[in-house]
């Protein structure tokens, strides 16, 4: 099976990753497409808590009593700031309207259900930058381990052209805490300009898993376990949704031994 899961170029649904399809215990994730005035109806299981990122454009939200107006206006992931999110526990109902063009995450893990809905701000969202020089890439945490949840964590980067990122290669797939945890995680990619790609690699120390893929503007790739780097060739910048769940909700990674020098100096 492919760790790559190539988008649909049209309709409402963009791409879907579920713990069925990918022969996994926690994350699931999928992006979705609306036009101005569109609804669309999300409803998680009774067993997994969601978080609904709005990637771009401006939409109203209805879940679990609230009604949030005006959520989200960038015109795109690489705009230099912070867009809403909204955490909801199990069985909640999302109903999104789209004020304008818009494009939806929703990432989703199991939980019992003891946390309520909740809106959350850009301005809560730590902004960061990791690395020097051509490894330099640029965080958003939109749902870290500090913020409430049972299982999720989400992230945004933005990678430079010409640069790499979750680099040097880390892995998160050992129980060996405080030094590394398990996690499973998705990368939901946007190219800019759209006609570019990125590189990514996920390979394990036995190489059990050793997979390269060129990824295109809206496709997602699976890291079930083993280390897993992205690079961005010259001339096209990348962003990614990373979504992790596991056992734990705790995020700790090991890198690669072979790669670690370059830190190391």
């Amino acid at each position: 099976m492919s760790l790559l899961v190539k988008a649909a170029a049209q309709g409402e649904a963009i791409v879907r990753v579920t713990p069925e399809s990918a022969h996994w215990k926690h994350v699931g994730f999928e992006a979705r497409r609306l036009a101005k005035g569109e609804t669309t109806t999300i409803t998680l299981p009774a067993d997994r808590e969601g978080c609904l990122v709005i990637l771009t454009g401006t939409v109203d939200v209805l879940v679990a009593g609230h009604d949030w107006k005006g959520l989200g206006g960038r015109e795109s992931v690489f705009e230099d700031r912070s867009t809403h999110a909204i955490y909801a526990p199990p069985s909640s109902v999302y109903e999104v309207t789209a004020q304008t063009d818009a494009e939806l995450a929703i990432a989703s893990a199991p939980a019992s259900g003891r946390l309520d809905a909740r809106l959350i701000e850009p301005g809560s969202m730590k902004r960061s930058v990791r690395g020097t020089g051509a490894n330099t890439r640029y965080v958003c945490d939109v749902l870290p381990e500090t913020e409430q949840a049972e299982s999720l964590l989400v992230v945004e980067v933005l990678t430079p052209a010409g640069h790499s990122s979750s680099y040097p290669p880390h892995k998160h797939d050992t129980d060996a805490l405080p030094e590394e945890s398990v996690l499973e995680e998705t990368y939901y990619h946007r190219i800019d300009p759209p006609q570019g790609f990125a590189f990514q690699r996920v390979y394990t120390d036995d190489r059990d898993i050793d997979e390269s893929m060129a990824v295109g503007d809206h496709d997602v790739v699976m890291v079930p376990r083993g280390y897993h780097p992205v690079v961005m060739p010259h001339g096209y910048r990348g962003y990614y949704l990373n979504v992790m769940a596991g056992p734990r909700r705790e995020w700790h990674f090991r890198n690669d031994p072979a790669h670690e020098w370059m830190i190391a100096r």
